[in-house]
């Protein structure tokens, strides 16, 4: 069998503004909300559903992120699956997966609206912020 492969590609759209910080060496990494959303058939009815994915960029890819997106910024997506843990303050084992990126690519003009484009509306509202995710 040849190798292993770990590969992501998402397009969506921004549920918030890149959250940008620097580790104690001074590397920049931002944090990503990607909402894709797919439709689901319940009965007879169709229903609209948003999967959210946390999404890690580091060093330029991250100051880029920061510089020209935001909330609701059409991207596309590519990195691989990372899962990590850590204890949380009441000594709690938490897990989170997330996308560790290679490449994200705006698919909208900067200044572009939220939800032009095709008919694109802009996604919903994002989950609220894993305050316990170490970094």
């Amino acid at each position: 069998m040849a190798g292993d492969l770990n590969k992501v590609m998402l397009i969506g759209r921004l549920g918030a503004d890149p959250e940008i910080r620097y580790t104690q060496n001074g590397t920049a990494v931002a944090t990503l909300s990607v909402a894709t959303n797919f439709r689901v058939k319940r009965g007879e009815e169709w229903e609209d559903q948003t999967e959210w994915h946390r999404v890690i960029a580091w060093n330029r890819l991250a100051e880029i992120a920061s510089e020209y997106m935001s909330k609701g910024t059409k991207v596309y997506v590519e990195g691989r699956l990372q899962t990590r843990s850590w204890e949380d303050a009441n000594g709690n084992k938490r897990w989170t997966t997330e996308i560790v990126a290679r490449d994200i690519s705006m698919l909208c003009g900067r200044g572009e609206a939220a939800g032009s484009g095709g008919g694109d509306l802009a996604p919903p509202e994002p989950p609220p912020p894993e305050d316990d995710v170490p970094f």
